[in-house]
């Protein structure tokens, strides 16, 4: 709404500021960490009072069996700064600003409702991997049947950018392919966040880093002049997604205070299900949707080393009858984790300090990865 304020200023010259996306976006990114700093003490409180706590699941509760009870449903600290962030710094009529949000709004409650049923049980399960598919299927059939309809935003649905290509790879998809792989696009970054979403920090921090590409990536495909220097498609009025990625970012920092190790409060599935959801939703509405590969390459292995897992224990339950792993345990970062306790075992170190070494260093290899996605931009 802030926006706005440029209208004036023919009546006091400095108002010309709100209207720069690049000040917009820093300040949204400002409003939100503060926001979430503010905000975080009282919620942390009220999720306590409510006895919203985290449940955890029988094979790492010998791991992390101390974490049962932290509050969860965290999320909704991130999703009410950014929403309260946006709603102040990003033009409120911009259509790419609104999908984005309503995405993170629908993912969350998505999530909150996962995250209430596992509280209800007093268990590590809520939804049904069934009744979460549909419903996030579901969302991304609405989105992608929106884009289409609109002449102008069709081509986000129907061409196909990689990275390190000047053009599309598939100028046009029909429907039915769009609706397939959007819909892999969208479930997939989702729930990849969800995966990772197993240690102090970790899920945020990289989330962290991808909000950052497409902060970047968001910026330049909504500036003619860099779209057009770079190679990238020019989306116009896509440079207002600048403003919710730093809205994003700036949020992930304020909530990243609490959920550093040892945290005082986690996500949950309400926060991470609203994460990935809204990325995801960035990348297809800047034709950056493969990007997400390179820049969410933490959450692309941790989810390929749940696949594996799951796919290896299967093959050889049934080839040898009995289940064999690749892993010690998945996601990779649990597998990690237990390696190197082993480690700290044998060598005399302080085990406390384990989750905060894999996590860190889970960060460093999501930023590298964020880099790689950037730079990719110039190698066309």
């Amino acid at each position: 709404m802030l926006y706005y304020l440029h209208y004036l200023m023919d009546a006091f010259s400095p108002l010309r500021i709100f209207q720069y996306i690049t000040f917009r976006a820093f300040a949204g990114a400002g409003t939100a960490f503060m926001l979430s700093l503010l905000m975080g003490p009282s919620m942390i409180r009220a999720l306590r009072r409510f006895k919203i706590g985290q449940q955890i699941r029988e094979e790492i509760v010998d791991v992390h069996g101390g974490k049962k009870g932290v509050p969860t449903m965290g999320g909704l600290l991130i999703i009410s700064s950014v929403l309260i962030s946006c709603l102040l710094w990003a033009v409120p009529t911009n259509r790419y600003v609104v999908i984005t949000l309503l995405t993170l709004l629908y993912m969350g409650g998505v999530g909150f409702l996962d995250d209430f049923l596992k509280l209800r049980k007093k268990q590590s399960e809520g939804l049904t991997v069934k009744a979460k598919f549909t419903m996030q299927v579901f969302w991304a059939v609405v989105v992608v049947l929106f884009l289409w309809v609109y002449p102008e935003t069709r081509p986000l649905v129907q061409q196909l950018m990689a990275p390190f290509f000047k053009h599309p790879i598939i100028p046009v998809m029909p429907l039915p392919v769009a609706l397939i792989f959007l819909s892999i696009v969208i479930v997939g970054a989702t729930n990849a966040v969800n995966i990772t979403d197993g240690l102090d920090g970790l899920a945020i921090g990289c989330s962290n880093s991808v909000a950052l590409a497409y902060f970047i990536m968001s910026y330049v495909a909504g500036h003619a002049v860099f779209a057009r220097y770079l190679q990238v498609p020019f989306i116009p009025g896509a440079g207002e997604l600048t403003v919710f990625c730093g809205c994003l970012l700036g949020a992930g920092l304020g909530f990243l205070w609490f959920n550093c190790h040892p945290a005082r409060v986690f996500m949950g599935d309400t926060g991470s299900l609203a994460l990935g959801g809204s990325i995801a939703m960035v990348a297809i509405l800047i034709m950056q949707e493969l990007m997400l590969l390179i820049v969410g390459g933490v959450f692309v292995i941790e989810a390929l080393s749940v696949m594996v897992q799951v796919g290896f224990f299967k093959f050889t339950r049934l080839r040898y009858g009995e289940g064999r792993r690749v892993f010690k345990r998945a996601p990779l970062h649990h597998h990690f984790e237990l390696v190197e306790k082993e480690c700290a075992n044998r060598e005399g170190r302080d085990l406390e300090v384990v989750e905060t070494m894999i996590t860190t260093r889970f960060w460093i290899i999501s930023i590298i990865f964020a880099l790689i996605g950037i730079a990719s931009l110039k190698i066309r």
